[in-house]
């Protein structure tokens, strides 16, 4: 059987669990995640043995160990996606809420339901533990789900689908409701985005590459993020010792996310007074420091700011800092170099924390607040299959709301159209 015949079979048979799972009760999903957690739990020696297969492959290639790191599994980790299985039972079911209703002068009834979207594909690279993540999201919200994982973890992957799958079978889950590419050739991706009408969404997860990659080749509906150029501006309102900890919390507490502060911007007036204890404390921390000329000017023993350093998602101990003039010129800096994900103004004032809220266009926007509290389970959504900055149907972390959409429900008592 070729790729393409393949892929399209693998497709089918999820629209088939689509089908079935729109009709299954939240007691059998919940059952099927409960179900699934402990069967990961009780298969973790040969979850591991498979992991060891895709560890010993990226060591052979050479991969770094911050990839292995990610593509390694062990109890812990195998705990930890048991346990985000047994959250995600616990969260309200979405499907069949009906979000609001109204009255027409004809007196039929019209409102608004959410309904499963229907068939979501997930590409992803490394973490094998996106494997559980995505399939409990799109469960639990009605969604079959199509899983292409990266070829370093095809082994850990593939385990990790058929104790789910086996699971999710035993409490009368179609099996396609969790589908699984298990060949590595890239050639399977790019037909998978070719299936419009079969898959209604395609969710990519990993490296700016990847998401413009996939979204350059998709026929399907994408949605996304590139990248997370994220900014904090110190205004000369703030309480300089809340807006210290939440800008070292925003670089420091873990660099290499998308929400992660990239860029720090602080108002001149204040700048004197701020910076260099601030900057010390990044520097015995382990930054890397890159300032403006007025920053420079301040703090003398940094690196200059290059004009492309302020379009970098880094992803890693190095920090911009720029000296502004006001909020005006701290909001432009946003609006030319950021990414649309996460910003945040530290100010007491509320007038200028409103303005910022209004006008800074990100998927999420803080005041007096870390930038690395973007996300799904800090949000209360219990948890998240990623962050978009999409405009369309869903922006920010998205929860299990964000894997459904409405459709128009009527009742009436025999209306008809004059």
């Amino acid at each position: 059987m070729d790729i393409k015949q393949f892929v399209l079979n693998k497709a089918k048979e999820a629209k088939e669990g689509a089908r079935s799972l729109a009709k299954a009760s939240s007691k059998q999903k919940n059952d099927s995640l409960l179900k699934m957690a402990e069967a990961l739990k009780d298969k973790s020696e040969y979850l591991i043995s498979e992991n060891k297969k895709d560890i010993d492959y990226a060591e052979k290639k050479g991969l770094s160990k911050a990839l292995i790191d990610r593509l390694t599994l062990n109890e812990k980790r195998i705990n930890e996606m048991a346990l985000g299985l047994v959250e995600v039972a616990q969260l309200p079911d979405p499907v069949g809420e009906i979000t609001k209703m109204w009255q027409r002068p004809n007196g039929m009834t019209v409102g608004k339901m959410r309904v499963p979207i229907g068939v979501i594909g997930i590409i992803y690279e490394a973490r094998p533990n996106v494997t559980s993540d995505a399939t409990s999201l799109c469960l639990k919200a009605g969604n079959a789900v199509i899983l292409r994982g990266g070829s370093e973890a095809i082994n850990s992957n593939r385990a990790i689908v058929k104790i789910l799958r086996d699971a999710a079978k035993a409490e009368n889950i179609h099996e396609g409701a969790i589908t699984f590419i298990d060949i590595p050739e890239r050639e399977a991706v790019m037909e998978m985005l070719k299936l419009e009408g079969i898959i209604d969404l395609i969710i990519p997860r990993g490296g700016e590459g990847l998401i413009r990659t996939v979204t350059e080749n998709s026929r399907i509906p994408v949605l996304k993020h590139y990248k997370g150029v994220c900014h904090i501006f110190v205004d000369r309102d703030a309480d300089l010792i809340m807006a210290e900890d939440i800008c070292f919390n925003a670089k420091i507490q873990r660099p290499g996310t998308c929400n992660a502060m990239e860029t720090m911007l602080v108002d001149e007036a204040i700048a004197e007074g701020f910076l260099p204890s601030m900057l010390k404390r990044f520097e015995e921390a382990g930054v890397e420091l890159r300032g403006c000329p007025k920053t420079l000017a301040i703090y003398l023993d940094i690196n200059e700011a290059k004009e492309e350093d302020f379009h970098n998602e880094y992803l890693d101990l190095i920090l911009n800092v720029k000296v502004v003039t006001d909020m005006n010129e701290a909001m432009e800096h946003i609006a030319k170099y950021g990414s649309a994900h996460s910003d945040a103004i530290v100010t007491m004032n509320y007038d200028k924390a409103m303005r910022f809220l209004r006008e800074v266009d990100s998927s999420a926007v803080f005041v007096n607040a870390s930038t690395r509290l973007n996300d799904g389970y800090q949000f209360g959504l219990g948890a998240e299959i990623g962050i978009s900055t999409d405009k369309i149907h869903a922006r920010g972390p998205m929860g299990l709301e964000e894997l459904t959409c409405t459709k128009f429900i009527v009742f009436g008592s025999g209306q008809l159209r004059e």
